[in-house]
């Protein structure tokens, strides 16, 4: 009974140590956006929701908010068909160079962000687009495109391909069968990688740096940009509404597809 009793408050022990560590970071931002003083401090000098009643009165807040969904629009809706029609197709068909095309997926999280904004900054700005927010559209799509492809893959594995044939069979041109089977099945994988698109660009901040300028600049810009000079408690105000985004898109994902269904696509 020791042995088990002893592991079981080991395990335990262990896994409330590395939520409370990573918790911790959360509730400190929490904490220091309510405080009632001028200065960004933990523990906060008294509670005030002053901050974020001045936060929606900054125009440059508003502004950069707009952008950042506006781009993450962009993102989302481009990676849409392509990361769909991509991952069924590395997953149901075979054809040359498919190795060297997983192994390019793959580039993204070996090529430094940093690298990969200088090259899409000079790209954009020979082609003379630089300075507009559809490129940085496209960019965090480029960049972020193997999530939705491996979340769709993930559905695309689990589909019995004797559906699509039964539809064949009833006399479904393949079209139709695409619209009508295929995509509804994988749908869970849809989702799952729109949401995820959908965040990890409006999260994105090194290449955003590289593609926007002042006219452009799009929020975890605008708070890099603000930190330089100084750090007020409006900034952690804003980042407390980042905190309320991806909790809303973490409920969207539970009520839509379902956490489960999440996991194991991972």
């Amino acid at each position: 009974m020791r042995g088990p009793l002893s592991k079981r408050l080991f395990l335990w022990t262990l896994v409330w140590a590395v939520v409370l560590t990573l918790s911790a970071p959360t509730f400190v931002i929490i904490g220091a956006s309510l405080t009632a003083g001028e200065m960004l401090q933990f523990p906060p000098e008294g509670l005030s929701f002053k901050w974020y009643r001045q936060l929606w009165q900054l125009d440059d807040f508003k502004h950069a908010l707009t952008r950042t969904f506006y781009v993450s629009l962009i993102c989302t809706l481009l990676s849409l068909p392509v990361g769909t029609l991509a991952a069924i197709a590395m997953v149901r068909y075979r054809f040359r160079f498919q190795g060297t095309l997983q192994v390019y997926l793959l580039l993204p999280f070996t090529i430094p962000l940093v690298v990969s904004g200088l090259s899409m900054m000079l790209f954009f700005g020979d082609i003379r687009v630089l300075g507009q927010l559809w490129p940085v559209g496209v960019g965090l799509c480029a960049i972020n495109i193997p999530f939705m492809i491996w979340s769709v893959s993930a559905s695309v594995n689990a589909l019995d391909p004797e559906l699509e044939n039964a539809a064949a069979n009833c006399g479904a041109p393949p079209v139709q069968a695409f619209l009508t089977v295929t995509v509804p099945a994988v749908m869970p994988g849809i989702i799952t990688g729109a949401l995820l698109m959908f965040i990890l660009a409006f999260n994105e901040f090194l290449v955003s740096l590289f593609l926007t300028d002042s006219r452009t600049v799009t929020l975890p810009v605008q708070i890099y940009n603000s930190i330089r000079s100084v750090i007020t408690p409006d900034l952690a105000a804003v980042s407390v509404v980042f905190i309320l985004i991806a909790v809303v898109t973490i409920g969207l994902l539970d009520r839509l597809v379902g956490l489960e269904i999440f996991l194991r696509s991972k």
